[in-house]
């Protein structure tokens, strides 16, 4: 009892033959592999079917999963409304697993359901699982979050431990396509990261080697566009500590968007197949190397975050620091990354404060608590933010962006009282359209607006 097997598998509309009408011919080779693993998965008589779609609700700091008695569900937004789904849920199951995630304090469970519909990253395996066989077990719909990979795969685990004390026959379906930056004239362009990342995933998946999901980067992930990662990280946390066959199926990717299927068979105990345990291992000697290599700038952000996330007050300036820090008066932006993400970034053009001491002090606790993107961090995420601080130049007025270089130079953007900056050398910005771009945005200029452009340079301290 508990997971049996899991298929990776994508979900584009145009497959189902009433919406690509004729459409589907094109990828004959993920039809052909998608009826074999729909078929993999029935072979298991299986009790319950865990869905997880990345178009199911999805929230940045939740596990959403579907309540009630079922849903239903259809392809008119694709031009088929004929072809239709009913699921039945396994509403014990959703109970159990929503009592488990609160005993043990993890973000998961039914509130905040938007839309009780059916999604396509469902119905797309379910039509090809109802063709498979003569009745659809009962069904449990998940979706992703926008919290880490490790927070995905624990997500699994707990699936995987609920299914056991269950004793339900299950099988996951983890729906989701893979890149959709394959070709400059598909639907969403062309990424150089397109391609090297379904290479990749269809390797990483086609061995079962879950432990390499975890080596992926968001920026990469991001760049390619892809869309079932999570999912597939999900699945790969409910086989944690089990020895997995896998079966690669089929790749393709003619229309820009890369569609792979994969099966997983689960085995016995493994426990060298731990892998979030090898994982968070590898993070804490790696954020311990992080940690030893920082300056001074770095380490006072740290120590006016930590003081006050830990006790609500404001770190008074130590004692001994560089006089390049206490005399010196600059603009300062300290940034905050956790699980490689930013988790926080406020800074000021033009000094404020002193010295450049108090203006990191200011900014770190700013960072931590102020930005409007991100909650305020938490006691927990301490040890594991990774910090940067930037100390500015003082800008200069440039008549052209020919005068700027997204790696050497940020830039400041004006219209009128709206004001906008873009540090230079970051991450996923690698033109100057962009860096102007994302600068305006940021200052609530419109796109099509001219603006006065500035460029500064940063010495920035790890």
């Amino acid at each position: 009892m508990g997971i049996l097997a899991g298929i990776m598998v994508p979900h584009p509309p145009l497959i189902v033959p009433a919406v690509g009408r004729g459409g589907e011919r094109g990828i004959a080779a993920t039809v052909r592999a998608y009826e074999q693993a729909a078929e993999f998965a029935m072979s298991f008589e299986p009790e319950v079917l865990l869905f997880v779609s990345p178009h199911a609700v999805m929230y940045a700091d939740y596990f959403h999963v579907s309540p009630g008695a079922g849903a239903s569900g259809n392809f008119a937004q694709f031009g088929a409304p004929q072809e239709a789904f009913d699921a039945a849920y396994d509403a014990e199951f959703v109970c159990a697993l929503e009592d488990a995630a609160h005993d043990g304090g993890f973000p998961a469970g039914t509130l905040g359901e938007r839309d009780k519909r059916l999604d396509h990253g469902v119905m797309v395996p379910l039509y090809f699982l109802s063709r498979a066989a003569g009745k659809l077990p009962k069904a449990v719909r998940v979706g992703l979050s926008g919290l880490s990979l490790a927070e995905h795969y624990k997500f699994g685990r707990l699936i995987a431990e609920t299914a056991e004390r269950l004793g339900r026959r299950a099988v996951v379906v983890a729906s989701g396509d893979l890149s959709h930056k394959l070709k400059a004239d598909g639907p969403y362009g062309f990424s150089p990261d397109g391609p090297v990342y379904d290479e990749r995933i269809m390797d990483v998946m086609g061995r079962a080697a879950f432990d390499e999901l975890f080596d992926f980067s968001e920026d990469s992930c991001e760049s390619a566009a892809e869309c079932g990662h999570r999912s597939f990280v999900i699945m790969a946390g409910a086989f944690d500590g089990r020895a997995v066959r896998a079966g690669r199926l089929s790749y393709e990717g003619p229309f820009g968007v890369g569609y792979g299927v994969c099966t997983l068979e689960g085995g016995g105990r493994d426990d060298s197949r731990r892998f979030l345990d090898i994982y968070e291992d590898k993070e804490r000697a790696r954020l311990a190397r992080i940690r030893a290599a920082e300056d001074e700038y770095v380490r006072l952000a740290r120590a006016s975050v930590e003081h006050y996330v830990r006790t609500g007050r404001r770190l008074e300036m130590p004692a001994g620091l560089p006089d390049d820090m206490t005399r010196r008066r600059a603009g300062v932006f300290v940034s905050l990354h956790e699980d490689g993400r930013l988790r926080g970034c406020i800074g000021t053009i033009a000094p404020v404060t002193p010295c450049v001491a108090q203006e990191i002090i200011d900014n770190g606790v700013s960072a931590s608590s102020r930005d409007p993107r991100f909650n305020p961090v938490e006691p927990e995420e301490l040890d594991k933010l990774v910090y940067s601080v930037d100390v500015l130049e003082p800008p200069e007025k440039i008549s052209s962006p020919s005068q700027l270089d997204v790696k050497k130079y940020g830039v400041i953007v004006t219209k009128g009282g709206r004001r906008g900056l873009l540090l230079p050398n970051l991450d996923g910005v690698n033109s100057v359209d962009e860096q102007i771009a994302i600068a305006k945005q940021k200052a609530g200029i419109a796109q099509r607006e001219d603006v006065e452009l500035e460029r500064f340079e940063v010495t920035r301290h790890f």
